[in-house]
């Protein structure tokens, strides 16, 4: 028989093993799995090592000589490209808002993992940019099971050491651009496993009274509906009021918290290059991620909301009891710039103080009626802006934390996204790749002065610059905008996300380079210079004004931009933020929930009140 007389699975089947990789190659996951399942015969083939192999290459997280090392800790190539297909779209560079220095978050390759990573506002060491320790802080991690499933643990630092808070990670969107920490209800009789779960039970504080208040507006689910997952009204996390949520994020982080053991605190990934000193590393990493599996499945996740106890029923009685225990004084947690952030002890945070908050706000400014909760105003609590707590409580008997990776129409000025103040989120910023016309597209780093990416003897530290580079047309020409992602100077200078210079490719400049060498007496080859205006004092903090300028692209690949009237120069290479990471120094992480998103306005580096003092800052200096 001719290979032409041959269609459907017997063509693939037909196929030596080596063509058949290769065709495999320009298919996806998706379409493997799809393949798998027309038969046993084509499912037999798809199953090779070598075919999954392949589609881990095609995901370029790790080198190929890297795969090999992670492959001995999953149960094959396919439970490998399952965890890489899962994470990949959470790498990259992720960014709030606040504080003003910046909040930015690198999510690299760990050892069967992915790793968080904040970047912290600094000066540049006396190596330059490429040798001197770049600093950071964990933010989080999101680790491979061994079938290829994902366990989610956040970083924190409480006043008794380093801490892990195990979580869940919902489906992430292939094109997510949000990263939102929230917190998931889940029934115990749903057939998941639960983690060790903890009683929340508090001796001065009866949880049947809870459950009678959620009770009271006559809803709620039958049983199945809850185990079948079939209720489709489920409140979602980010319907309740901002108060709440960030309550109920202290609660299951006070809850689920497990101390860091000595091994755990260890490397998060790779940081030598030769091959000697590269294994010794991946074994200790190896030792840490099961380690770390071990406390995922043993150690936490879930917290027990509703211990039950031999409450009367009677909601008016409930009430009247909840309101007694309403007013006893509550604790009051660490202020950190003017922002309550509880710094959890060793007995952790009282689980009453967080509901005494949240039923005040239900009980004191509302009564019952015929199931339903009126407000002061009149207003039915269907028609009040957020949704109330025990409405989301009530979809399950356990809470948990939870990274939400999704995706959301946002709109941006100058490249930078407009966001909001009150959620704890993390916003992508895409990272272009250089083309033919957009040469420069990309993440850079640099100072100000010249010779460029070296600190002077009159100044010894210079403010680290991060500025991600990056197209947009505006009026018939194509402009390339420098936004400012990270700043580190003492007190900021510039908005976060603000443009620090706006060039117009189209446009040559005529303006010569102020300074005739580099520093080394050798002389300037300037290949390309382009018109523009650089950021400068104007309009207020947060809409500076501008100055006229020009970009210089000089020898060895670097920008100079340069002020008119100033002659300042601030001076950007191309940067390698992984690479930088890898020989970087790591410092303590902030408390847990701020530690994700540092919500509260800044002007300052807040992120030295919590690192280490022998640390070469900005602010400690």
């Amino acid at each position: 028989m001719m290979l032409s007389d041959i269609c459907g699975s017997s063509l693939f089947l037909s196929l030596p093993d080596d063509v058949f990789n290769v065709v495999s190659d320009s298919l996806s996951p998706r379409d493997l799995c799809s393949i798998s399942l027309c038969c046993k015969n084509l499912k037999t083939l798809v199953s090779s090592e070598k075919v999954w192999f392949s589609q881990c290459e095609s995901f370029e997280i790790v080198k190929t000589q890297d795969l090999v090392e992670w492959r001995n800790g999953v149960s094959s190539y396919k439970c490998l490209c399952k965890f890489m297909f899962s994470v990949q779209p959470l790498l990259g560079i992720w960014v709030h808002q606040n504080p003003e220095l910046g909040n930015v978050v690198y999510v690299m390759p760990g050892f069967l993992s992915v790793v968080g990573c904040r970047i912290l506002p600094q000066e540049l060491g006396p190596l330059g940019l490429e040798e001197g320790p770049l600093l950071w802080a964990p933010v989080f991690e999101v680790i491979s099971h061994e079938d290829g499933g994902l366990a989610f643990f956040l970083h924190g630092q409480e006043r008794d050491g380093e801490y892990f808070y195990p979580g869940s990670l919902k489906p992430v969107d292939r094109s997510c651009n949000v990263l939102l920490l929230e917190v998931e209800p889940r029934m115990q009789s749903n057939g998941c496993k639960f983690l060790h779960s903890k009683s929340l039970v508090h001796p001065h504080l009866d949880w049947e009274s809870v459950r009678q208040i959620r009770r009271s507006d006559g809803g709620g689910f039958s049983r199945s509906q809850r185990v079948s997952g079939s209720n489709s009204s489920v409140v979602a996390f980010n319907r309740l009021s901002f108060v709440d949520r960030r309550k109920l994020l202290e609660l299951v982080t006070g809850q689920v918290g497990l101390k860091v053991p000595d091994l755990a605190s260890g490397p998060l990934f790779p940081q030598l290059n030769d091959r000697d000193g590269l294994k010794k590393e991946l074994l200790l990493l190896s030792e840490r991620r099961l380690l770390l599996m071990q406390m995922y499945r043993h150690g936490g996740g879930y917290a027990d909301w509703q211990t039950m106890s031999g409450m009367p029923s009677d909601t008016r009685v409930v009430t009247s009891k909840l309101k007694k225990s309403l007013e006893r004084p509550s604790s009051t947690g660490a202020l950190l710039n003017g922002d309550e952030i509880h710094l959890h002890n060793s007995k952790r945070r009282s689980v009453a103080g967080y509901f005494k908050d949240s039923l005040k706000q239900i009980l004191g400014r509302s009564f019952s009626t015929g199931g339903r909760v009126i407000l002061k105003n009149g207003s039915s609590s269907s028609e009040s802006k957020h949704t109330q707590l025990h409405e989301f409580l009530r979809s399950g008997d356990m809470i948990g934390l939870s990274l939400h990776a999704s995706s959301t129409k946002l709109s941006t000025y100058r490249a930078w996204p407009n966001m909001h103040d009150n959620k704890y989120a993390l916003y992508k910023l895409p990272t272009r790749t250089p083309t033919s016309g957009q040469e420069y597209a990309g993440l850079w780093g640099g100072t100000f002065g010249w010779p460029p990416g070296r600190p002077s003897e009159d100044k010894p530290g210079k403010a680290l610059f991060f500025l991600l580079l990056s197209y947009e047309e505006s009026e018939g020409q194509q402009l390339l905008i420098a936004t400012k992602i990270l700043e580190g100077t003492h007190y900021v200078l510039h908005p976060n996300g603000s443009a620090m210079f706006v060039v117009k490719v189209d446009d040559p400049s005529t303006d010569p380079f102020p300074l005739d060498t580099d520093g080394n007496s050798s002389t300037l080859d300037i290949k390309h210079a382009y018109t523009g205006e650089g950021i400068a004092n104007g309009y207020g903090f947060r809409y500076p004004g501008s100055k006229p300028g020009s970009l210089f692209v000089i020898q060895d690949g670097l920008l100079a931009f340069v002020w008119k009237e100033s002659r300042a120069v601030l001076t950007l290479q191309r940067i390698n933020l992984q690479e930088l990471l890898r020989k970087g120094e790591r410092v303590p992480a902030l408390p847990p929930i701020v530690n994700f998103t540092y919500l509260t306005k800044s002007y300052s580096n807040v992120f030295t009140s919590f690192s280490n003092p022998t640390n070469c800052l900005s602010s400690s200096r």
